[in-house]
This record gives structure tokens, sequence and C-alpha cells, in this order.
């Protein structure tokens, strides 16, 4: 029998290794054992909840970056110490007092919240009411060098989450307008008023270098029984009095951890796929019953941050024809700051990023799905359907829209600049109390994870990721879509 030579049996161990399909490659790379390994280190109590700015999510950024290496992921020209961008921010110290009267009549301490501003001596009786403060509501009003006043939510819907978020953009809207201020009224009765009292008028999170106006403030007032609305609304205008001292702002650099793999397509490989995700978390807080204050994050985000890991270890093992872009992003949980700082200071052009492939995760309810937060909106959505049925899965798209998730992770800086930016997240058919159970709850803990389900539903990102960067056609946004014509303009010729 005639011996192979050494460069007959490289050939065919290579021609052996190229002629595994995607699907092959996922599975003979993406393991339980590594992906439960990789959990419960990130989620552990010696990282106390991965909060910005603490020593525990040094140590997560040290193990992403130390893992990249290990997997043989290149390091980003711009970084520092090879897989880092350096994120600078400063943590805000609020104001420890602050007042307002209407009328010459003051509100009560207890119903009063300061959402944002600082050194602030203001009296007016110049101010617009805006209803619930939409975007429309804004359009036409004259609110320059006056306050705005609204209601808190919107008039269908109250949640939590999504009055907190919607806030901040009121806060956009109003600054738009060149309104001094924006008032917002709490009109229903909930529980959520003494939720926001417990957390809002902590210190905050912000940009070192960003020069933003203090003198604009927010404010909340509680008025289930509507008497503030009705001051607000009546013929004879009443003097505002406005009163906050000044802020303190004390540096606390943090940064994202980055790394790369260039692609094999001559053509395609001058594309990047970007796969993020946040890894920080909430840190640590009041106790439960249980006497656990560590808010360890396993689903949120963990889970999100292995996704990248798991591709970042099957693309640098078997690259694909497109470059790959990994970036695990600080900050989003104080407000998408990793993600927002990234856009405005690239590693790489932009214009060559074509796609943003998200994973951000709350929680699950149901272990034969994977959702993904804007799957309709873009042309690869075909690939994630297709990745996920290979694992006995069923790709989604957001069942919980009125939650506005796809605005609420980093994959929305990215869609505002023209990037497509979908959202891979674990199974859920609707925000219901099993996702409540553990979304931003002490009780997100790695051994409350069901990893069976983690396989698979990591091999569908992984395939999904694969089948997308080595697909000939270029992902884009299905026309009609709200971010189309940003993208048309950010890869126009």
């Amino acid at each position: 029998m005639k011996k192979l030579s050494i460069l007959s049996v490289f050939m065919l161990m290579s021609f052996v290794i190229f002629a595994q399909s995607d699907e092959e490659l996922v599975r003979n790379t993406i393991k339980k054992n590594t992906i439960k390994g990789h959990i419960y280190f990130l989620a552990s109590d010696e990282l106390a909840g991965r909060e910005t700015g603490t020593p525990g999510i040094d140590v997560a950024a040290r193990y992403i970056a130390t893992t990249f290496q290990r997997y043989g992921v290149s390091p980003v020209p711009g970084a520092t110490e090879g897989y880092f961008q350096e994120v600078p921010l400063v943590k805000n110290v609020a104001p420890e007092a602050y007042a307002l009267q209407i009328g010459g009549k003051q509100v009560a301490p207890e119903d009063l919240i300061r959402a944002e501003g600082s050194d602030v001596d203001l009296t007016t009786d110049q101010y617009v009411f805006v209803d619930y403060g939409s975007e429309e509501d804004f359009t036409g009003k004259d609110l320059k060098g006056k306050i705005a006043v609204a209601k808190a939510g919107s008039e269908d819907n109250q949640d939590l989450n999504f009055v907190y978020q919607l806030s901040a953009k009121k806060s956009v809207y109003a600054k738009d307008a060149g309104a001094l201020g924006l008032i917002e009224l709490h009109t229903e009765e909930s529980k959520n008023w003494d939720r926001f009292k417990g957390f809002m008028g902590r210190s905050g999170i912000g940009f070192a270098d960003k020069e933003e106006a203090n003198s604009f403030f927010r404010l909340w007032i509680k008025d289930f029984k509507e008497e503030w609305l009705k001051t607000y609304m009546a013929r004879n205008r009443k003097n505002i009095e406005v009163s906050i001292s000044e802020a303190m702002a004390l540096p606390m650099p943090s940064k994202n951890v980055v790394g790369m793999v260039e692609g094999t397509d001559p053509e395609l490989k001058d594309e990047f796929i970007i796969y993020s995700a946040h890894y920080d978390h909430l840190g640590i807080g009041k106790a439960n019953s249980e006497g656990d204050s560590i808010y360890n994050g396993a689903r949120d985000n963990a889970v999100g941050v292995v996704t990248v890991m798991s591709a970042a270890e099957s693309i640098a093992k078997n690259p694909t024809k497109r470059s790959a872009l990994f970036i695990l992003f600080t900050a989003e949980e104080k407000g998408l700051l990793g993600s927002r700082y990234y856009v405005e200071n690239p590693l790489l052009p932009l214009e060559d990023m074509v796609y943003c492939f998200n994973s951000d995760n709350g929680g699950y309810n149901d272990t034969s799905l994977t959702t993904i937060i804007g799957l309709e909106r873009t042309t690869a959505g075909k690939h994630i359907k297709t990745a996920s049925k290979a694992f006995g899965l069923k790709a989604i798209d957001d069942p919980a829209g009125e939650q506005g998730l796809f605005d609420r992770s980093d994959n929305v800086n990215f869609a505002r600049k023209g990037i497509p930016a979908p959202t891979f997240s674990l199974g859920f058919t609707a925000f219901d109390a099993e996702i409540g159970k553990y979304y931003h709850q002490q009780s997100d803990n790695p051994e409350s994870i069901d990893y069976d389900y983690m396989e698979k539903f990591f091999r569908a990102f992984v395939l999904s990721a694969r089948l997308i960067a080595n697909d000939e056609e270029t992902p884009f946004w299905v026309e009609g879509d709200k971010y189309y014509e940003a993208g048309k303009m950010l890869y126009e010729d």
C-alpha cells in the first residue's frame, strides 16, 4: 500500500474540514459544558454583579479578553492592551437638595423626584402642557425658554420600564424644542411611584468629555388625584419655582472589549458582521427575602456575552467569508453608554459594518423558541429561522411590542447609524411573571438556567452568524423600515 506524504495527509484533512457544513462545524464546537462554565464564572458572586465602575466588571473584561486571545481572536487596531476600548465615564453624584413650588405651593418632598438637572434656580410662568409628551405632542409647540409639562407614560401603557424609558425620550424632545425643563405628572395610581422613588436620584453615569447642559431639568410629581394637573391646565397661570443644588462628577473610566477575525473571501472580507452584547449588570443592592443582595445577571446578560464568545470561538477556528468584529459593551444598564460611545468613536469605519447581531436577554418562558427583536426587519431573518430550526427551535419576532425592546438594547445605537441590527434573545412569548421572576432580580443566578436549552440556543445563534457571514448577498433593512433610509445614506457609494 502506497504511503501518503505529509502534504497529502494535510490536504486530505483540510478537505474534510472545509467539506463540513456550517451546521456540523457548530455542533462540533459549541458544547454545553463550555457554555455552562463561562456563565457560571461571569454570573458568580465573586464578580459582585458586574456593575460598571466596580472591580467585578473589570474582572469580567479581563476574562473575556483572555478568552478571545485563547480562541485566536485578533486585537483591533486602536484598542488598548490588545482588546480594550477605553470609555471615559464619570459618576455623577446627584444633587442632595431639590424643590418645586407651583403658585407658591410647595410639592411635598415625598411626591417629587429629580430625574435630571443640576444647579438650577428658576422662576417662570411660561410653561406648555404637551399631554403625554409623544413626539407628535411636541410638534408645532413653542417651547423655547419655557417648561414642558406632560403626563407620565402613555394613555395605554403605564408599565414601569416603559414609563422610565419613555421619560428619557420626552426629555430629548423637550431639549430639541428648546425647553428649559420637563415636568412629568404621574397620575396613574400604581406601585410604580414607590419603586421609582427607591432607585431614582441615585448617582448616575455619563461621559467625561461630553458637555451637556446641566441646567435642563426633569422633575416627576406624584399626582394620583390630578390636583397638579388641574393647576397646570387652569386658565390663570401660576409661577413655577425650581431649585436644584449642584451635582458632582467623579472620574470612573470603563472599557468595551473588542476583537476581530479577518474573513476568507477576497472581496467579502471588507464587510464586517458585528457580534455584540453588554457585559455589565446591576451590582449589589438591597437583600431579598432569602438574604441575597447580588444581582448576578446570568440571563441578563452573561448569556448574551457567552453567545458572542461562542461565535468568536467558532469563527476564529473556522473563519467566515465576511470579517467578524466582536464587541462586549460596558454600561448598557446605565443608558446604553458603551455602545453609544462606540458608534461615535468606532475603531473601524461604520460603513464597513454591514450587520450588527446583538444578543441581550431578560429571561425565557418557552424553551422551544428563539425570540429575535427585529427578526422581520432585515433580509437576514431567513438565516436566523433556518439556524433555529436546525436545532429544534422556532424563531419568532418580538411578541411584546409594547415594551419597546428594540430601542432598549445596544443594537439601537447601530440602527440609528443605519446598520441593520436585530437582537437575538431567549425564547419568550410575553413579558409575564416567569420573565419578571428573574429579570433584574437577585434570583437571576446560573444554577437556575436550563443548559440543555442553552446549548440549542447558542448553536442557533452561532449558525445564524455563520449563515449571514457566508451569504453572497449583503444583509440590509427591509424596505420601508424606520432605519432603511439611514442605511442607504451610510452605505451609499
